[in-house]
């Protein structure tokens, strides 16, 4: 494998594995062999789906606006706040009227996300 293959850009729509999380919500997954990146895109208003799993998961608000939803909690999210969530938490987020994006991380990495597919594949 090339050194050139480990680098990626945020904005390069046609990098990583593409999965379909919800309706209004796509991801790009980068896996690696002890982290995973996911970068999150989502519509305007629109919201996932309360879910949960057994991997660690920290978050940070590239862009627009959000709420994310954790532990029975709706706490508001800003460009640049980050978050974490512990295994087996349940949450979600619902982006604000201009939509979001957000870099997701997970350790270790999420089995069901090394491939292609649609949603979060969790309970």
């Amino acid at each position: 494998m090339s050194q050139a293959d480990e680098f990626h850009n945020l904005d390069d729509a046609a990098g990583g594995i593409f999965r379909e999380l919800a309706p209004g919500l796509t991801t790009r997954i980068f896996a690696g062999e002890q982290a995973m990146l996911s970068i999150v895109t989502i519509a305007p208003n629109a919201a996932g789906e309360m879910h949960h799993h057994p991997e660690e998961q920290w978050g940070v608000l590239l862009e627009g606006s959000a709420v994310r939803i954790q532990g029975g909690e709706e706490i508001p999210v800003r460009k640049g706040d980050f978050w974490r969530t512990p295994g087996g938490v349940p949450h979600t987020m619902r982006a604000g009227p201009e939509g979001a994006r957000v870099l997701d991380i997970f350790s270790p990495p999420r089995a069901e996300y090394r491939v292609a597919g649609k949603g979060f594949g969790t309970t």
